[in-house]
């Protein structure tokens, strides 16, 4: 019997292993000689921009045929234009990859029409870290911590990129659950823009920063104190930032903490790359296993750790088990969040 059910087994086991090899060596086939662009909807300087250029100096070695490597900036439209270049534009063969704002997917759900795709329909690679959320102040602004600003008598002007980021979408429920005095200043391009306006004294602070992206970035005006996290946007506090409160604590009621609850889920996981829909399936999983292995290889941690950047990450199929969980959100809950996203 055992002999029997062998011989039966054995020319199928040859059978998927012929047909793994061929797909492999067509893969293989297809990047010899290709570049992949990586598009990142943030400007030149910024946290999308600097984790996406270490990732793709490291990205080559672990797709089959060894392809260049490009990166380009595509910011406007609160990284919309690079989100919906991806998704309606890009080649669908794998040879263009996507790095944007992950919030703008609530955008769509609340219907929003200058949002042309459907989050579901990417091709996720995944997330190299999940983002702890913060605000940071100018010490020019008098402020240093959360509790000057919930008495502060003159509203903070904070820099934005636009709806569907962090900086605007979660500051705006920032506004509707606490006490905190501010105003919206959007239209920047990238985070790096924002962080000149706060040096400059165009605005007081922002809150679109990761702290995974800040400590980074801006490691020099923090060392120097010219500029101060007083507040963190997300669920749990990061170990390093002991002290520094959470903006949940301040909410003025259970509604105020139920929102913030879900500010501070989803604008955490911003950082997301993505694939066009329809790339053909044995190249999404090549590139999502190529994905996860650059986030493992000794060398790009090594780079990241001296780069003092954090790697965390999440695999493709994760974030399409997260996006998809999105879209699960009860229609109520979702318009109560587009009112109060469409608040002035």
């Amino acid at each position: 019997m055992a002999k029997a059910l062998g011989a039966f087994l054995l020319p199928m086991f040859i059978s998927v292993s012929l047909v793994t090899a061929a797909l492999a060596g067509s893969v293989e086939e297809f990047y010899k000689g290709k570049t992949i662009q990586f598009v990142v909807g943030g400007s030149a300087g910024g946290g999308y921009d600097t984790y996406t250029r270490l990732i793709a100096r490291h990205f080559a070695k672990y797709v089959p045929g060894n392809p260049s490597m490009v990166v380009q900036n595509m910011p406007g439209a609160a990284m919309l234009i690079a989100a919906n270049y991806i998704y309606n534009s890009a080649p669908r063969d794998g040879t263009v990859i996507g790095h944007w704002s992950g919030p703008l997917i609530l955008q769509h759900m609340m219907g929003n029409p200058a949002v042309q795709f459907d989050g579901r329909k990417f091709g996720w690679l995944g997330m190299p870290t999940a983002d702890s959320l913060v605000c940071i102040l100018s010490d020019r602004s008098g402020i240093k911590t959360a509790d000057q600003w919930g008495k502060a008598k003159t509203r903070v002007k904070l820099g934005a990129i636009g709806r569907g980021t962090s900086g605007t979408d979660d500051t705006r429920l920032l506004a509707a659950a606490t006490d905190f005095p501010l105003q919206l200043i959007e239209g920047y391009k990238g985070t790096a823009d924002i962080r000149i306006a706060v040096e400059t004294g165009e605005v007081d602070g922002t809150c679109a920063f990761g702290w995974q992206s800040a400590k980074v970035t801006w490691a020099n005006a923090l060392r120097a104190r010219e500029v101060h996290v007083v507040l963190q946007t997300t669920l749990e506090p990061h170990p390093e930032l002991k002290g520094v409160p959470l903006a949940v604590d301040y909410a003025k009621t259970e509604e105020g903490k139920k929102f913030l609850r879900i500010a501070g889920d989803l604008y955490g996981k911003q950082r997301l790359y993505s694939l066009p829909p329809q790339v053909p399936e044995e190249r999404l999983r090549v590139l999502q296993k190529a994905f996860i292995n650059t986030l493992k290889d000794s060398q790009f941690l090594a780079e990241a750790e001296k780069a003092k950047l954090e790697i965390e990450p999440v695999d493709g199929p994760g974030i399409e088990k997260m996006v998809n969980g999105l879209y699960e959100i009860e229609p109520a809950i979702v318009n109560r969040v587009k009112q109060l996203l469409a608040a002035k």
